[in-house]
């Protein structure tokens, strides 16, 4: 949103010029204003730059807050049919690996908190209002966890490291038994109207036996957690992200895979599925917070500003002094001599 900063950038011209206008005049008056030294304290000299600072914040947060999309907060849930769903299938990784800290920009995440930031990124880029989503667990088998949803809180609550591994028996993890599951959810569903998302570390895949997609699916995204070139020991063997498993499954069911480890899945590849509606505004995450801040702050600045000049503006002090009763106590008292 360029306005916003346009707008911020005039006023921040405008408001310097008027400011050097003001300067030229407050010299003028310096000696009636600051004394005979004729110079302001140090929040004399700041005050210009706090006006201009103030101003400039004031009107980008305020701009910003005029032209971002309301936040909608329904109490109740328009329904939507069936033929106009968008659909957001994720088949989800919960094995014990996925609970590792070796994922994120610094390694110290687990990767399951990693694949939540993944997810909460691409579905904070879709249009939330036809979206539903349908979660699909797979360990050593597959089992639908929620379906069709658009309560974004029970996604929220499934990725807060739950330990949905615990529903499983213990085992290998069978990635292709969750695709086949997520293959039998969506055939029900209208002709591409939904993207497949699959987040995992990775797992070896037999050469067949790959589930077909139903029509339903337009879309495959594969993306990978945790650190491709470090394993990390557990059950007896090293674990890491097996980029070329993943890559792999990717390619057999014409979709994309994403290395999700560092950097999360960039507008361009979402786009490209072509089954799921991105949000083409182009808002950066956060950034109604930081107009309220910036409105806030701006506000602040200029509301105390006269203030800060009333009790410091000026180091002079004009006026007579007065002096304490001690020091009066003190001084030499003049006696009458007799004589």
């Amino acid at each position: 949103m360029t306005t916003p900063l346009l707008l911020a950038l005039a006023s921040l011209v405008l408001a310097t010029g008027a400011e050097w206008i003001h300067l030229g005049r407050i010299r003028n008056v310096a000696a009636l204003a600051f004394g005979p030294g004729k110079k302001p304290s140090l929040a004399g000299r700041a005050a210009p730059l706090i006006r201009i600072a103030g101003l400039a914040a004031l009107i980008w947060g305020l701009t910003t807050l005029l032209l971002l999309p309301p936040a909608a907060h329904r109490s109740a849930v328009k329904e939507v049919e069936p033929k106009e769903r968008q659909h957001l299938l994720l088949v989800l990784d919960v094995s014990p690996s996925m609970r590792l800290r070796d994922a994120g920009a610094t390694g110290k995440e687990s990767r399951m908190a990693r694949a939540r930031a993944i997810l909460e990124s691409v579905i904070a880029r879709t249009a939330h209002d036809k979206l539903h989503t349908t979660v699909v667990a797979v360990y050593n088998g597959a089992k639908p966890v929620v379906e069709e949803t658009r309560d974004l809180e029970i996604i929220h609550n499934l990725m807060d490291d739950l330990p949905m591994h615990q529903a499983f028996e213990s085992g290998k993890t069978k990635l292709l038994e969750g695709l086949a599951e997520a293959a039998t959810i969506a055939a029900k569903w209208p002709r591409e109207s939904a993207t497949l998302v699959l987040i995992s570390d990775g797992d070896s895949v037999p050469a067949t036996g790959m589930p077909k997609m139903p029509p339903s699916i337009g879309g495959v995204l594969v993306a990978g957690v945790g650190d491709p070139s470090k394993g990390t020991f557990i059950d007896g063997h090293h674990s890491r992200q097996d980029g070329a498993t993943l890559r792999q499954i990717a390619t057999r069911l014409g979709g994309e895979y994403h290395d999700g480890n560092a950097k999360l899945v960039p507008t361009a590849m979402l786009e490209r599925l072509g089954t799921i509606a991105v949000d083409g505004t182009k808002r950066l995450p956060g950034q109604r917070e930081l107009a309220i801040f910036m409105t806030a702050l701006g506000s602040t600045l200029l509301a105390c500003l006269p203030l800060l000049l009333h009790f410091a503006g000026s180091r002079w002090n004009p006026g007579p002094q007065r002096i304490p009763a001690r020091r009066i106590s003190e001084a030499p008292q003049l006696t009458a001599s007799h004589h």
